[in-house]
């Protein structure tokens, strides 16, 4: 199976931007996609499925598949808040590069965590990438993720996190949290930012 061609061809589907497949003797372990908003995650996730199976006759579990979107954020333009520019994930063989850009008062940050390309390590590398992208906003603080979890809330998925930070103040610590709708990456950012949003408009 040609991998770089698999890519390629993924990547022609509506609101995909970029694929990376990861692949070895037992077939295809994971397929990294970096897509709009225009789909929701596990729309796009069917896309590559049907794709990969009608053009190749590969069956990919939808497990393997993680999809990363990036667009403009819905926060209020007018509102005097940080707002999320994009996410996204640069695979690099075992391990995985996020990046999260915040965009406030006409200027760019961009925050970057680097850890393991495990499902289960991302999340919290989403996180602690959006905290470097606020502690430029915030140069007077040391800012650190003590949790990022998903607690059961009724139907609803919840991001829920919990920051440390040290500063003037000393030690204080916040919770922030955000409805998740299908994309729980910028749902994580956005509870970073709840939890530190006070703390931002005051600099």
């Amino acid at each position: 199976m040609d991998m770089h061609e698999l890519e390629e061809t993924l990547a022609r589907l509506p609101s995909v931007n970029a694929v990376r497949v990861a692949g070895g003797k037992d077939g295809i372990r994971e397929v990294h996609v970096l897509a709009s908003p225009d789909k929701a995650p596990k729309q796009v996730v069917r896309d590559v499925q049907t794709l990969a199976l009608a053009r190749f006759g590969i069956t990919i579990d939808r497990r393997a598949i993680s999809v990363v979107q990036i667009g403009p954020d819905r926060i209020d333009p007018g509102d005097d808040r940080p707002a999320i520019m994009g996410v996204h994930e640069i695979p690099e063989g075992a391990r995985t590069t996020v990046a999260v850009t915040l965009g406030w008062h006409g200027q760019e940050y961009v925050g970057t965590a680097t850890g393991p390309a495990a499902p289960s390590a991302r999340l919290r590398l989403v996180g602690e990438a959006a905290l470097r992208a606020v502690e430029d906003l915030l140069p007077d603080e040391a800012l650190a993720l003590d949790a990022v979890g998903s607690p059961a809330v009724g139907m609803r998925t919840v991001m829920v996190v919990v920051v440390v930070s040290t500063g003037e103040r000393g030690e204080e610590v916040s919770v922030g949290s955000a409805l998740s709708h299908g994309d729980d990456s910028e749902a994580t950012v956005r509870a970073v930012l709840d939890a530190l949003n006070r703390r931002i408009s005051r600099s």
